[in-house]
């Protein structure tokens, strides 16, 4: 069975660009962003890794950190990050972890079984896009999929992790489109009472859906 929200992310050892790591003890207090990729030296891939290069700042002030897995091996990692830093006119800093056996692809259900084309020369598959992200209780709050002809959109990334930490801090949820700043919807678990004291400005649109302002930095 594959992980599924609300799992506890499974942790593991592992080496990196960064050195070896234990998954739950590099994580520690932060959120993390654990994404894959079906390869090195492959297009769509080295866009992305340039692209969350760029944003990781946005990912910092939010105290979350990155890491990528991708089934090569540290040699070719490391080669890799050479390409990527030149195309983006960046600099890749977080780790990415070396997968050539699998054994954290698998273990994390990410491998592409149902693609023929997405294998590698010795005909074991490759991963898919995949991204998931945990809370600092190392529970798996997201996962996302995608096939491996189609880039991440990691604005839509961000959006979730903002939407997950409000939603945590404050007991509400964002509705359709939302981005941070836009009004938000009362949990349902907060009864009418409350919302006068929580959310002062809060409108009631249907018994079951009602928005408030919410300023949060």
């Amino acid at each position: 069975m594959g992980i599924r929200l609300g799992d506890i992310a499974p942790d593991f050892e592992a080496q990196t660009t960064k050195g070896p790591i234990k998954f739950h003890e590099w994580i520690g207090n932060s959120w993390a962003i654990l994404f894959s990729h079906p390869g090195d030296f492959t297009p769509v891939c080295t866009t992305e890794l340039a692209e969350v290069a760029r944003r990781a700042p946005d990912f910092e002030k939010r105290n979350v950190k990155l890491i990528g897995i991708s089934a090569n091996g540290l040699e070719d990692h490391h080669k890799w990050v050479e390409d990527i830093n030149e195309w983006g006119s960046t600099s890749v800093q977080y780790p990415i972890i070396a997968d050539a056996d699998r054994k954290i692809s698998t273990l994390y259900d990410m491998l592409d079984e149902q693609d023929p084309t997405n294998r590698d020369a010795k005909g074991l598959p490759f991963t898919i896009r995949t991204v998931f992200i945990i809370d600092p209780k190392k529970v798996i709050r997201l996962t996302l999929s995608y096939p491996a002809s189609t880039g991440r959109n990691f604005d839509e990334i961000l959006r979730v992790v903002d939407s997950l930490q409000i939603g945590d801090k404050y007991r509400v949820t964002t509705p359709v489109n939302w981005k941070k700043g836009d009004d938000v919807i009362v949990h349902p678990t907060v009864s009418n009472e409350e919302a006068k004291t929580l959310f002062p400005e809060f409108k009631i649109h249907k018994p079951y859906l009602r928005t408030t302002p919410l300023k949060v930095e």
